[in-house]
């Protein structure tokens, strides 16, 4: 099954205010991202199983690029089921993400 997101509700799903400029963002960031309409639906189900270990798919505030964030105030061990995690979703899904410096921090630069 395809479901087609409005930019309005991918922003709401992220948990961002929708605002003239968050949506022109957002509709920005999903055409910077390489096949985004083949795996949208899957940035919503990795948001959601990050929120345990204090992660967030968000957008970036220096590109125009969702990124996925893991809190630094966490354990090593929540730090590398966060990074197992991402590398995982990528992979299955064939995203190629980038990591940011040395944090718990990725771009996804689409497929």
């Amino acid at each position: 099954m395809h479901i087609d997101l409005s930019p309005e509700a991918l922003l709401a799903q992220l948990g961002y205010a929708t605002s003239t400029k968050s949506i022109e963002q957002i509709k920005r960031t999903i055409e910077n991202t390489k096949g985004f309409e083949n795996f949208s639906k899957h940035i919503l189900s990795l948001h959601d199983e990050l929120a345990h270990i204090k992660g967030v798919v968000a957008l970036s505030n220096s590109k125009d690029v969702f990124k996925i964030k893991g809190s630094e105030d966490t354990s090593k061990e929540i730090q590398e089921e966060f990074t197992e995690l991402v590398k995982h979703w990528a992979k299955k899904y064939k995203i190629k993400t980038e990591q940011v410096g040395k944090k718990p921090t990725y771009y996804i630069l689409g497929q």
